[in-house]
């Protein structure tokens, strides 16, 4: 039979293969600080297979567990010399849960196990302290009724009550008769009320908790969390049984958590704090300066040597385990004890700081640094976050769709916006649902909070490549347009009215709260160096504005993945043009309302390239449905009517004429451009007319890659690549200039996917758009995906939103047949995915296995990808070794 039970004490710990498993972190630690010699109580741990060998007894401790337990307790006594319910120096025994994760629900510690109506006194006696004794007599039973007979402990203090009224003592009894009078209280309202008796027999004293500490492995508490975070039943709960510390007992005693570190700086230096005698003190590298005389009386406690002490062995325990840690310790009549330790808890921040100082300090190598990072934690440090120290009324929850906080004054259109914002007023855009035409509103909004949608939503897609907080989905909320006013239940906000938005929590919190704003420092761009050099991946930006480009440069992209020419048209005289464009009657018309956007799109292009300074950036002919152009509202109508001189019955007959069932699946991507082949032809003119002047102007020549969206027939490609081509000749003959471009697609049909290999006959690069992918591989609108995926996840359907991570097992394994098929037709076919995923962790390490060349991603998420592929390799290249030792 496995070992049940592993005895530890100072400079000796029995091993075990996997000790978290079988002996819970507590148990686990108290092992690892015991073999460093540290100065640990001696004791023992109950394996985790005792206490499924106790569940399959039904509850009770089997004999040959209770035999395993007689023998540690034995040992125990040859240790520390002293005898469990001895008539001299009585063992007590602190009994605790060990859990391989920390757990909800489970039993709390029972201190004192051993005391007796009997070795109460004879403790008393031993230590000069009636009071004490008592006082941890009484703590004792309280705690045994609770856990075993499931006492309410309000009974106990009503108990006290009364018989403090009784008898007349102010706080506490004042001597040994009057305490005895208290216990033999507890002693009675137990068997009169509970039926219950607290042994006299020390041993069964513990049987008894574990038993019960093992019963709260099952308690409903716990069996959520379990369910909640997917551990196993069976993984089972050890108990970790140690002599008592009297760490509470007089001036020479006390507890304290330090850490090895100050988190606020990395530097290697002993920091925390110190409770004795009721007061708490703070000590930070010289332990010594703690100011005991406002603790105890005389100032006399020997606490100097404690700390040296401590600080060797706090600074031992960091270079075995290599990592900033938390120890919590104890100091009994002037011993010290360590009691566990555990990494040292951190912000992000300090995470980065800390790894960087490990590394300076030739603690842990660069790789192992990277891998300390969690990517995702990285937006805390890009984004301002809600201080939340502050009261907080929540008034809604949604979706966490594009990180950071912002507080604004509400506005429910993109008009209104620009209106507050033209007053210096925050502003927080609120709508049912954003639509392309609501883009200069969101520009100007410091936030944007949607009714409907999901993560990958207009609304959040473009607020993460803006670097705006975002909150979706919030379905709670209700937007009455005609009186202006938003409501939450029987609360009523007007327009105007100030809010704040969490986009990484989903919170809609009421009027102004204090954030606290992200600030860089040398230590992250030191991490992001070590990243970069161990990375095989580039990462790239989705980005369709100079602001927007700029800020992927700050952040380290290394070019433009997805320029969507679309956001290029919504603002000021260019949303006219495209309408212009969009309501006349021939091609002819058409081609005189786009030589207005040529100029415009030339322009923007110029920008783009400049920024990008010679790296690659990728163009997106235009994709959405021309319908998306057209006014919505009545007055916007007759707006578009005047401006352009037509009849208003002539708009809303081109509206209804364009209007579709499914747009998404609809008159989009290529099939537009082939529908108005002049479309594609002003746009490629616009991009290599700036491709020339934007090299020129830097001396170096601009490669433009110019991508065709939807494409699902190679002769698509083909039709749209030769306008391309004859557009490309017409520009450098008139220049005089020779340039070097790329044509290639978006892949995100699936009938692309299984053509991919007749595709990349005629395409020099595939960008993957995963959304799109996503959404024709499941059939689901990711506008709509947020009413229902909820329920997936919550019923295990699901494990994770497949528009946020690639879905590995359908969407994945077309990626991944795509790339195959492709490299085999053009084995030097650039890969790269630029759907919202690009940014996602998780997904970027299924993107490392299958050999892409990039990811692109919103501006504000590229450090995440950065960190994210230098991660994803270095597990990989592990992976690999492995598999070749094997």
């Amino acid at each position: 039979m496995p070992k049940r039970i592993f005895t530890f004490r100072q400079g000796d710990a029995e091993k075990t293969a996997d000790a978290v498993a079988a002996l819970g972190l507590k148990g686990a630690n108290l092992a690892l600080l015991a073999s460093l010699d540290a100065p640990v109580p001696p004791g023992f741990t109950i394996a985790t297979h005792a206490w499924r060998e106790t569940k399959g007894a039904g509850g009770d401790l089997p004999q040959t567990l209770k035999a395993d337990l007689r023998s540690a307790v034995e040992w125990l006594e040859s240790v520390t010399s002293r005898r469990f319910g001895g008539d001299q120096r009585p063992l007590l025994l602190a009994v605790r849960t060990s859990a391989a994760t920390p757990m909800p629900g489970l039993a709390e510690s029972v201190l004192d196990v051993g005391l007796t109506d009997r070795t109460v006194d004879i403790v008393a006696a031993e230590l000069s302290d009636s009071d004490f004794a008592y006082r941890s007599y009484r703590r004792f039973i309280e705690s045994y009724a609770a856990l075993v007979f499931d006492a309410d402990l309000t009974e106990f203090e009503d108990l006290c009550d009364r018989e403090r009224e009784r008898v007349g003592w102010a706080v506490e009894p004042r001597n040994v008769t009057e305490w005895r009078m208290l216990i033999a209280r507890y002693h009675d309202f137990l068997e009169r009320e509970l039926g219950a008796v607290v042994p006299q027999t020390p041993l069964q004293q513990l049987v008894e908790v574990i038993q019960a500490i093992f019963a709260s492995w099952r308690s409903p508490v716990a069996a959520s969390h379990r369910l909640l975070k997917a551990i196993p039943e069976n993984a089972g709960l050890a108990i970790t049984v140690h002599g008592m510390i009297f760490n509470e007992r007089n001036q020479k005693s006390g507890r304290g958590r330090a850490a090895s570190r100050d988190l606020a700086t990395g530097e290697a230096r002993l920091t925390g704090e110190f409770s004795l005698g009721g007061r708490i003190e703070a000590f930070d590298e010289v332990p010594e300066a703690i100011d005991l005389s406002r603790l105890v009386d005389d100032g006399t406690a020997p606490f100097a040597t404690v700390f040296t002490e401590l600080a060797g062995h706090v600074k031992r325990i960091e270079a075995h385990v290599r990592d900033a840690v938390e120890v919590d310790f104890m100091v009994g009549d002037g011993a010290l004890f360590l009691m566990q330790y555990r990494p040292a808890r951190r912000s992000a921040a300090e995470a980065v700081r800390v790894a960087v100082e490990l590394v300076s300090d030739a603690i842990i190598e660069q790789q192992e640094a990277i891998l300390r990072i969690d990517p995702a934690s990285l937006d805390l440090l890009l984004h301002p976050t809600i201080d939340r120290n502050g009261e907080l009324t929540v008034l809604a929850r949604g979706m966490g769709a594009s990180p950071g906080a912002a507080s604004g004054a509400i506005a429910f259109t993109a008009e209104r916006a620009q209106a507050l914002a033209g007053e210096d007023r925050a502003v927080i855009l609120v709508r049912n649902e954003t639509h392309p035409e609501d883009i200069h509103g969101m520009h100007v909004a410091d936030g944007v909070l949607t009714i409907r949608g999901g993560t990958t939503s207009h609304a959040a897609v473009v607020a993460r490549g803006i670097g705006k907080p975002c909150v979706t989905g919030a379905g709670s909320l209700r937007i009455n347009a005609a009186r202006g006013t938003l409501h939450a239940g029987d609360k009523v906000l007007q327009e105007g009215d100030r809010i704040t938005i969490d986009g990484s929590s989903g919170e809609v919190i009421v009027g102004t709260v204090k954030l606290i704003r992200p600030s860089l420092s040398g230590d992250f761009a030191t991490l992001m160096g070590f990243a970069d050099s161990s990375r095989r991946m580039r990462v790239r930006a989705n980005a369709d504005t100079p602001p927007e480009a700029r800020a992927a440069r700050s952040f380290g992209a290394e070019g433009i993945g997805l320029c969507r020419t679309e956001h290029m048209f919504y603002e000021g005289d260019r949303i006219q043009a495209m309408r212009e464009m969009i309501l006349a009657t021939d091609e002819v018309g058409r081609r005189r309302a786009l030589d207005k956007l040529l100029p415009i799109q030339r322009s923007d292009f110029i920008e783009l390239f400049e920024i990008m300074a010679g790296l690659p950036v990728t163009i997106r002919l235009l994709d959405p449905p021309l319908h998306e152009f057209l006014p919505k509202s009545e007055s916007e109508i007759a707006e578009t009517a005047l401006m352009l001189a037509v009849d208003e019955a002539v708009v809303r007959h081109r509206i209804a004429a364009l209007e579709e069932f499914n747009p998404m699946l609809g008159h989009r991507g290529c099939r537009l451009a082939i529908s108005y082949p002049e479309i594609a032809e002003i746009q490629a003119r616009a991009i290599f007319e700036a491709a020339i002047e934007a090299g020129e102007r830097a001396g170096a020549a601009v490669v433009p890659e110019i991508m065709v969206p939807l494409v699902s027939l190679r002769r698509e490609l083909d039709f749209l690549k030769a306008r391309i081509d004859m557009v490309a000749a017409q520009v450098m003959e008139e220049r005089a200039r020779r340039i070097d471009y790329l044509v290639g697609t978006m892949i995100e049909l699936p009938r692309a996917v299984v053509r991919a290999d007749t595709i990349a006959e005629a395409a020099e690069f595939f960008s993957f758009g995963t959304n799109d992918l996503t959404q024709t591989v499941y059939g689901i609108s990711r506008d709509d995906a947020a009413t229902f995926l909820s329920t997936y996840m919550r019923q295990g359907i699901l494990e994770r939103d497949p528009f946020q991570t690639v879905d590995v097992e359908g969407v994945g394994e077309l990626i991944a047949l795509a790339c195959e098929k492709a490299r085999r037709t053009r084995p030097d076919i650039s890969l790269g995915v630029c759907g919202e995923q690009g940014g996602d962790p998780a997904s970027i390490a299924f993107f490392e296995e299958t050999g892409l060349d990039y990811v692109s991603c919103s501006p504000f998420r590229v450090p995440i990808a950065r960190l994210a592929a230098a991660q994803s390799a270095i597990r990989l290249s592990r992976s690999d070794r492995g598999r070749g030792r094997r």
